[in-house]
């Protein structure tokens, strides 16, 4: 068990991510609908914000909460199938739940960025694996003062439970703690990627082992869970390297597997070496892609980083 000067924070946040976790996989209708900048939408993503944002609302009233998603497209008139779908699905959970409690629980995640202290939200990181019923993520954390406090990563198809880290606490799955392996050679390393070849550049990936002698095959899966993978010790090294200049990687898809990781003893920086900067507002804009691993082998990654020219 986690102890520690946050115990409301985690009881909320281990709570709020079981919800929702519960409700992503009653699920069933996995339908799709495109937002405006082309990444996919589910019902289970707005219903897995409705569920968090208002716990976290109930919990700590002044707490701002910056989320992924919001209602505008739910409240357009061609998507009412989408808002019954909704309803139903918050009704299993609150029978006295309407649609008005629903828009209005989603558009809490609405605050403009950084604050002192304030809460992030993926409703469903990896919304391509949710869709093909593979790996996917709800995570949750806490930034204070510019450094995540709390971090919490329900990952369904992952067993064990929730994650929950705490800054300068450690990290747990359930009730036990986990840590990262201690494999320290590179020879014997493994890594994972994102699925998606638009999330990394899966050939400057395959270059960087190929320069380093990693020869275990990568292991590619959607969502937080990569970090989840190397925080449990299934994993060394996690690479999501920049696929297009200018790309700004936001902070809802880093900041609570950064700290479950972080916690378990890893290391997280991005290509440069640089620690991940959460002031920015919604995105990491001082960083340039994420490099996560074991701690053993980061200075390696990054020196080979450097040499090839990857993510500088």
């Amino acid at each position: 068990m986690l102890r520690n000067t946050y115990t409301k924070e985690v009881s909320v946040v281990r709570a709020a991510l079981g919800a929702a976790a519960e409700l992503c996989r009653n699920v069933q209708d996995r339908v799709a609908v495109t937002k405006g900048d082309r990444s996919p939408v589910t019902v289970a993503d707005y219903g897995s914000q409705a569920l968090v944002c208002r716990a976290v609302r109930e919990a700590f009233p002044d707490d701002p909460i910056v989320a992924e998603e919001d209602s505008t497209l739910l409240r357009m008139p061609e998507q009412s199938g989408l808002r019954e779908m909704l309803t139903k699905h918050l009704a299993n959970v609150d029978p006295d739940c309407t649609l008005t409690d629903a828009m209005r629980w989603i558009d809490y995640g609405n605050a403009g960025g950084f604050s002192d202290r304030f809460w992030t939200l993926d409703p469903i990181d990896g919304t391509k694996g949710f869709l093909r019923k593979e790996h996917f993520a709800v995570a949750l954390a806490l930034i204070v003062d510019g450094e995540v406090a709390v971090g919490g990563l329900a990952c369904p198809k992952l067993d064990g439970g929730t994650l929950v880290a705490v800054r300068g606490h450690g990290a747990a799955q359930g009730n036990g703690s986990i840590n990262v392996s201690t494999i320290d050679s590179l020879s014997d390393a493994r890594f994972c990627e994102s699925m998606e070849s638009g999330h990394s550049a899966h050939g400057d990936a395959q270059r960087v082992a190929d320069h380093l002698g990693i020869t275990t095959e990568s292991r590619r899966l959607d969502s937080q869970a990569k970090y989840a993978v190397v925080a449990r010790g299934e994993a060394e090294i996690y690479m999501r390297l920049p696929t297009r200049k200018g790309y700004v990687e936001r902070i809802w898809d880093h900041a609570a597997g950064s700290l479950i990781l972080s916690e378990a003893g890893g290391c997280v920086t991005d290509c440069r070496g640089r620690q991940l900067d959460f002031t920015c507002g919604k995105g990491l804009a001082r960083n340039r892609g994420i490099i996560a691993t074991n701690g053993h082998l980061h200075d390696q990654v990054i020196n080979a980083l450097k040499a090839l020219e990857i993510g500088q």
